[in-house]
């Protein structure tokens, strides 16, 4: 698992059936003292997190598996709400 920081929201009026009620953020991948890492990235949100918060998310298959009812089209899936962070 990843730490990420929600950056904002995606508005898709047209995207794949299965991502159907589905939330899309913004994510910031960021290392453990929230120093940016790369680019920002779509991330599916299977816990409702919202903007400014920090994650932690998965990619990759584990992606795809994220959601209790469905299989869903993702590369990233934010998978946990971080209530603290020691370093």
């Amino acid at each position: 698992m990843k730490l990420g920081r929600v950056l904002g929201k995606v508005w898709a009026t047209i995207k794949d059936p299965k991502l159907k009620g589905v939330k899309l953020y913004i994510m910031q991948p960021v290392d453990e003292y929230e120093n940016p890492l790369g680019k920002a990235i779509i991330a599916a949100d299977a816990i409702s997190s919202r903007e400014g918060d920090l994650v932690f998310w998965v990619s990759g298959p584990e992606a795809t598996l994220a959601f209790d009812d469905t299989q869903i089209p993702s590369d990233a899936s934010i998978v946990g709400l971080v209530d603290r962070l020691d370093t």
